[in-house]
């Protein structure tokens, strides 16, 4: 009984190490996000079945003489590893599988700049279309436009600050051209995407539109959304303040 909870605890510390270091080891490009994607799913399997026997063996009196806090140790560290890839998974399914997310789906704001950077991204730099456009109206109708009374002039100088503050590396900042082009990475897998601002007058202000775009992925988990709307929820609060 000593050996077997001695492997149920080495198998929770394993897994948590395989959560540990999916996303690290794919930001220093030690391995493909897809390998980081299978560590986190064998920390799931693994979280789940050593939390699960360690369970199972507090039941029987025989095993949990003498080696409970073991047991006790394997079952939280399990649960507490598989709790996060299992809601990332949930996370996933609550969202449409898509990756470009705009405030404009009509006429989205293009990549200039970053183009020649995306050329081997797997992702294509062009906008999906209609199929997508219709999906995040469903799923984000509360990314829109952002209509705001300052010039184009003030807009642009407090929407170039504001992407600074958010930590981006400013790629392009055309204000002829009231273009923004950035790009954003990751904290935990160092996945790079990319964001476009536009600013156009509109009726003696302006009108400020983003986009965001996932280099790599099917589905961007909801992460585009979550930076767009950040993102424009503290440009207006700069501009009001």
């Amino acid at each position: 009984m000593k050996a077997l909870r001695i492997v149920i605890l080495t198998v929770a510390l394993a897994a948590a190490l395989m959560l540990l270091f999916a996303g690290p080891g794919t930001r220093l490009e030690l391995w493909d996000f897809r390998f980081g994607f299978t560590l986190m799913r064998w920390a799931l399997y693994g979280g789940l079945a050593a939390a699960g026997l360690g369970v199972l063996l507090l039941l029987l009196p025989a095993a949990r003489r003498g080696g409970a806090p073991i047991l006790l140790a394997a079952i939280v560290v399990g649960a507490a590893t598989a709790a996060v890839p299992w809601m990332f998974v949930q996370k996933a399914r609550s969202v449409p599988p898509i990756h470009d997310i705009t405030t404009d789906t009509v006429d989205p704001p293009e990549f200039v700049a970053i183009a020649p950077l995306r050329s081997d991204a797997p992702n294509p730099v062009a906008y999906p279309g209609a199929e997508t456009a219709e999906q995040q109206r469903e799923a984000y109708p509360h990314i829109q436009t952002l209509r705001v009374d300052a010039w184009p002039a003030i807009a642009f100088e407090h929407a170039l600050e504001t992407a600074r503050t958010k930590g981006w590396e400013i790629v392009e900042a055309d204000e002829s051209q009231g273009r923004i082009e950035a790009t954003a990475t990751t904290f935990w897998f160092g996945f790079k995407d990319d964001v476009v601002i536009r600013i156009r007058g509109d009726n003696g202000g302006s009108a400020v539109d983003v986009r965001s775009k996932s280099r790599v992925g099917r589905s961007d988990v909801g992460a585009n959304a979550a930076r767009i709307e950040a993102y424009l929820e503290d440009l207006q609060a700069r501009l009001q303040s």
